[in-house]
């Protein structure tokens, strides 16, 4: 494939949304690499379905460490590999094949990462015992805020971000990832980890709904300003 053709795909399956996230370049080029080579009998619901397996491997994973052995958490490594493949490709195919279906697309993804989202957290919550069970039920309740205010920031401003600033999905992957890799090499890590992860989150999502806020605000005095303007024409 020419890099111009190559150039002229990446533009097409990333138009309708900004990325602010560390990793976007190299993983855009990644997907720009990946959904020519996808099937045509593989759908963008069959992606769909591949990333939510993907989550449910994950939860395997977990489950497989805990009565079995801690190593398995790797298998969780290469789950979220999965679960990143199904969930960032489904759209970006449906895009390719000029078969989106915006609406559809949008309430199908919020919910599937809802679901994935809980079972992973499940997951840990399987696999830690006394206090730290709650780090997961916060972990899943702060993505749960993140979420709300990913859509939120979509209704007030007309721009649909998923990311948090120079942190998004795929880095989360990242470093859930890496502390899987920690905890198979310092059993027992994962519970510090993972509650330094929750700190992290709550102060990310109070900044960001504090932003949000600040937008809500400034798009309020634009609406009133605009209808003031139209009584004093009339």
């Amino acid at each position: 494939m020419k890099q111009e053709s190559k150039g002229k795909i990446n533009k097409k399956l990333f138009a309708d949304r900004k990325r602010t996230n560390i990793l976007s370049n190299p993983e855009q080029r990644l997907i720009t690499y990946l959904v020519p080579k996808i099937p045509n009998w593989l759908s963008s619901d069959g992606l769909t379905l591949i990333g939510l397996i993907g989550s449910l491997l994950i939860t395997a994973s977990f489950l497989l460490a805990k009565y079995v052995h801690v190593s398995f958490l790797l298998f969780g490594i290469v789950s979220f590999f999965i679960q990143w493949f199904g969930d960032s490709l489904d759209g970006r195919i449906a895009f390719y094949r000029n078969k989106s279906r915006k609406w559809y697309g949008f309430a199908l993804d919020i919910v599937v990462d809802w679901i994935s989202t809980v079972f992973i957290g499940l997951g840990y919550v399987f696999y830690t015992e006394g206090i730290f069970e709650l780090s997961g039920f916060v972990l899943v309740a702060l993505y749960g805020w993140a979420m709300i205010v990913s859509q939120l920031r979509y209704k007030i401003t007309g721009e649909y971000h998923i990311d948090s600033g120079p942190v998004g999905p795929t880095e989360i992957r990242v470093i859930i990832s890496t502390m899987l890799l920690m905890e198979v090499l310092f059993p027992g890590v994962l519970d510090y980890l993972v509650f330094a992860l929750c700190l992290v989150l709550l102060v990310n999502n109070l900044l960001d709904t504090l932003k949000l806020l600040k937008q809500g605000d400034e798009r309020d005095h634009k609406e009133k300003a605009a209808k003031q303007k139209n009584v004093n024409t009339y």
